[in-house]
């Protein structure tokens, strides 16, 4: 994680709340919660439980919205937030993955994908 001031300040935009766990700073948004492992993290050979492919700042991560597509789009415009892709049919988790969803894609702060699903 690069930038954490920014990434924090991001994901409070969105509605996330920031939860402290020393090496560890999550941000939780309803029952999903993302992990990111601070640059100090990093430094520690034996940290290994993450992407294989991962390097600092990477991600890739859904959320289920509960919202409206309209609310969607006004919470990403006040956290400026570029919709990258979207809104667009996809097929998303829930049910063993088979229920159809719309999503909507953009990127925080250290360019990590974010989709917004709405079932």
């Amino acid at each position: 994680m690069e930038r954490v001031e920014e990434m924090m300040a991001f994901y409070t935009a969105l509605g996330c709340r920031v939860v402290e766990q020393g090496r560890i700073q999550a941000v939780t948004f309803g029952n999903n919660k993302i992990n990111f492992h601070m640059p100090s993290l990093w430094q520690d050979e034996q940290f290994t439980l993450r992407g294989h492919t991962a390097v600092p700042g990477s991600g890739d991560i859904c959320f289920v919205w509960d919202g409206s597509q309209e609310d969607l789009l006004s919470v990403l415009e006040a956290a400026n937030a570029e919709v990258e892709l979207g809104p667009v049919p996809r097929v998303g988790g829930m049910n063993g993955g088979s229920t159809e969803g719309t999503s909507i894609y953009t990127r925080d702060p250290d360019n990590n994908l974010i989709e917004f699903i709405m079932y």
